[in-house]
């Protein structure tokens, strides 16, 4: 009976372990739509249903990745009739864009299983035209060893040159020398985008720059272009000045936008909406450059003062006193008005006689920059003192620019003054140089006296230099130099750091959206709270696990988290956070003691998180 026992137990065993083999097969699989369209994103996915690590994509040929890969795991365990078993599935996606039409054959995917490499099957997408594409959701079949899945075609967003584009709109293109024109970059777009990464702007070569504000809280506006509706808005202005003449080239600008695009559920069932999730991609963009000509200005009735000034432009002229007494103050104010090259402006040069003091004059610009050019005013003020008497003149000072308008050299100029200087307090003197205030000859005073008043005397003072006081005065601002030096080199390094720039500056960023959510809060807005409350923790996710906000996902924040030996229960609870932002997206209904609960949350994990930094820098 003992050895009967034995041999059904050790059958028994061999088919448990024939079964358990059976059921832990690994399989690698991809799968995709087997038909695509120019110009629209779709998913690529790798399943393999064990824990694995280091997958090696295959060159995709003709499709640009957008996103991805995005990995994601799931675990299941059963138990049946006492027989437990457990599966694992791990899947990594990819959000590819074809820029090419025909058919290409994906190679396989490897990817590595306890230590061995597995490969994927090969499989090959049929890439047609987008004008092919069905205007009603149809089904596309999807090749994966023997399954099926659909996709809504009529729900794909398109990412095109004609889906969004940046336009660059010159005022002007034959122009004068010296004569404004604006610069306009202006986005149309038919899709969602989540922000600008990175703007490169040509250096202007050739113009001098004058940019415009632009409102901080931009928003889109309707408008048509080329028979379609597009959010349009503008991204950057400038007046540009030309310096030179003849043909002169902007060169492109590149943007980096990033687009938020959604990404639907294979699976077609009443769910679906309810379970629709974005991914933000980066595309490229390129604004256009321009050609513009530049005018030389007219060579014949060019007038000997004229300096550059181009546009329209007044001149008016005031003077204080034409009556006034030796050493006395007398102004001069001249203004100019208009609109032009008014930077460019040069000082209307009066010339005073000999016996007048001079100052450098007062100059007040109070200028508005628009799409329409420069225009304001220009206020000049000369301060001069009369040191002797008698009758002077001020002669006539021009100043000439040209009038766009009709296309001349026109002369302003102020009028001859006359003054007259009578005697005043105190002596008069000749100055014989005002430049350097100097040289000054006092009248009747070229003999002096012996002085014969009485005499006060007074101990001589020891010099300054030598003495305690002295070198405490060398000493202190020296050290004081030796630690401010070391304390900007210390900041400049840590400034080259990006990474230590980025955690350090996370919780000030969090804090800072916090506020606005707890606005929110108090508003009742529940939308825009658990919108801004998302924003909030996946920014302070970004910046202190120094990943970028296109390539977060729970999976990577958990192990990244863990890298940094966060404990477990914190990591728990930032992916609650998550779960139930989200979750409230759908579902904005929630309490108001729910919604202080959730805050309240937010703001004790970020806490601990960074209580733990400081615990470990330490």
């Amino acid at each position: 009976m003992k050895q009967l026992f034995y041999i059904i137990s050790l059958i028994v065993l061999l088919f448990g372990t024939n079964e358990t083999m059976a059921q832990n097969k690994i399989e690698f699989t991809a799968s995709s739509p087997s038909k695509v369209f120019l110009n629209t994103p779709f998913q690529l996915a790798y399943t393999i249903n064990a824990s694995a690590k280091d997958l090696r994509a295959p060159d995709f040929q003709f499709f640009e990745i957008l996103a991805g890969p995005f990995e994601s795991k799931s675990s299941s365990w059963q138990s049946i009739n006492g027989k437990t078993s457990t599966s694992v599935s791990l899947t990594y996606t990819f959000t590819l864009l074809p820029n090419k039409t025909g058919t290409f054959k994906i190679p396989p995917a490897s990817i590595v299983v306890d230590g061995e490499k597995v490969f994927s099957n090969e499989f090959i997408i049929k890439v047609e035209d987008e004008q092919n594409s069905p205007v009603s959701s149809s089904s596309q079949g999807t090749q994966n060893r023997g399954s099926e899945s659909n996709v809504s075609a009529s729900n794909t967003q398109k990412v095109t040159n004609e889906s969004i584009f940046i336009r660059t709109i010159v005022s002007k293109s034959n122009l004068y020398e010296q004569e404004s024109f604006l610069v306009t970059y202006k986005l149309y777009t038919l899709l969602d985008i989540a922000q600008f990464t990175d703007i490169k702007l040509p250096d202007y070569s050739g113009f001098l720059k004058q940019e415009i504000e632009q409102p901080t809280n931009k928003q889109l506006s309707a408008e048509t272009y080329n028979g379609r509706n597009y959010g349009t808005v503008v991204l950057y202005q400038a007046l540009l000045f030309p310096q030179r003449t003849g043909d002169i080239v902007i060169q492109k600008a590149d943007f980096t936008a990033l687009l938020r695009l959604r990404n639907q559920s294979q699976m077609k069932s009443i769910f679906d909406d309810f379970f629709d999730t974005y991914s933000n991609v980066e595309k490229k963009l390129i604004a256009p450059g321009a050609r513009i000509h530049v005018n030389p200005l007219p060579i014949p009735g060019k007038p000997s003062s004229f300096s550059g000034a181009v546009g329209d432009f007044k001149m008016s002229t005031s003077i204080s006193t034409e009556n006034t007494k030796t050493n006395e103050p007398v102004t001069i104010k001249i203004v100019i008005s208009g609109s032009g090259n008014m930077k460019l402006l040069k000082n209307p040069e009066l010339k005073f006689p000999d016996s007048f003091e001079t100052y450098d004059p007062k100059i007040e610009n109070n200028f508005n920059v628009g799409t329409n050019g420069i225009s304001g005013t220009k206020t000049i003020e000369y301060l001069f003192i009369p040191r002797h008497s008698g009758s002077f003149e001020i002669p006539s000072a021009e100043l000439s620019y040209f009038d766009l308008s009709d296309k001349t050299y026109k002369t302003l100029s102020t009028p001859k003054y006359s003054i007259n200087v009578v005697k005043g307090e105190g002596k008069e003197a000749v100055i014989t140089n005002f430049a350097n205030k100097e040289e000054v000859t006092e009248i009747a005073k070229d003999i002096r006296y012996i002085h014969t008043d009485k005499i006060t005397l007074q101990n001589e003072k020891r010099p300054l230099f030598g003495s305690l006081l002295f070198w405490m005065l060398y000493i202190i601002p020296t050290i004081f130099a030796i630690i401010l030096t070391i304390f900007i080199q210390r900041k400049i390094k840590e400034n080259e750091d990006i990474v230590f720039v980025k955690t350090k500056r996370a919780n000030k960023v969090a804090q800072k959206r916090l506020k606005l959510a707890n606005k929110f809060l108090r508003e009742g807005e529940n939308a825009k709270f658990h919108e801004e409350l998302m924003k909030a923790t996946w920014s302070y996710l970004s910046d202190k696990l120094s990943i970028p906000v296109a390539n977060l996902n729970k999976d990577n924040i958990s192990s990244n988290m863990k890298k940094r030996e966060i404990n477990d229960e914190l990591i728990d609870k930032f992916i609650s956070i998550l779960n139930k932002c989200e979750f409230a997206s759908y579902a904005p209904n929630g309490g108001q003691t729910q919604m202080n609960e959730l805050y309240d949350e937010t703001v004790d994990v970020i806490s601990q998180i960074e209580q733990y930094s400081k615990k470990q820098k330490k």
